[in-house]
């Protein structure tokens, strides 16, 4: 004669043991040499993925918040910068408030071709088209959003694994997470030093929107 002994899965009465449990498929019958193994097997295994897979979604987020972040920061940057530019007018752009400081517009040159060379040497940018106008204020600008732009596709085409690739920088070996830090900071660096030199004509430096 076959045996059959029931096993509880959940705490309820025995009232909505025998009526509702039954009726949800949550009582199961198991002869007394059911071997067990197989299933606990198959149920770690599962297990193991279901953590593998949140971690995987855990670490995708994570990148694609900085991502954001990043690109947003990069957009903010460039409106800040360009105002900076379009508040100096064009007859003080060959302003240095020293003879050892770079102009006002080599300052923006500057700016323009580090991005330029940080993007292109180490994150497989392409080189960006100049402008070719020929008033000076308006070329600067018009390269300075070129630029600016380029680098925000550069950072949308990076995947994840990308971010820890090393490269041999002048200043020791560096990661491209490091260059991009590396190339925002330099931006705000120089920009800092633009607010000097239009203090110094009295105009006032646009209000920050660099965030």
């Amino acid at each position: 004669m076959k045996i059959v002994c029931y096993q509880r899965i959940s705490t309820f009465s025995e009232l909505e043991k025998n009526q509702r449990f039954r009726s949800l498929g949550l009582w199961k019958r198991f002869s007394p040499n059911t071997n067990f193994q197989p299933f606990m097997k198959i149920l770690t295994f599962l297990f193991f993925i279901m953590v593998f897979n949140l971690s995987a979604q855990e670490k995708q987020s994570t990148f694609t918040l900085y991502k954001t972040a990043y690109l947003e920061k990069l957009e903010n940057s460039k409106k800040y910068l360009i105002a900076f530019a379009e508040a100096m007018p064009e007859e003080y752009y060959d302003f240095r408030p020293a003879q050892v400081e770079m102009t006002f517009s080599e300052q923006l040159n500057h700016i323009q071709q580090n991005m330029e060379w940080l993007s292109s040497t180490y994150l497989n940018k392409e080189e960006s088209e100049l402008s070719m106008i020929t008033n000076e204020k308006q070329r600067i600008i018009a390269n300075l959003k070129f630029s600016f732009n380029a680098v925000s596709k550069c950072v949308q085409d990076l995947k994840e694994e990308n971010l820890d690739e090393k490269v041999d920088f002048f200043a020791g070996e560096k990661n491209k997470l490091q260059i991009l830090n590396l190339l925002q900071d330099h931006v705000t660096h120089h920009r800092g030093q633009l607010a000097v030199y239009l203090n110094l004509k009295g105009i006032k430096p646009p209000a920050y929107t660099g965030w």
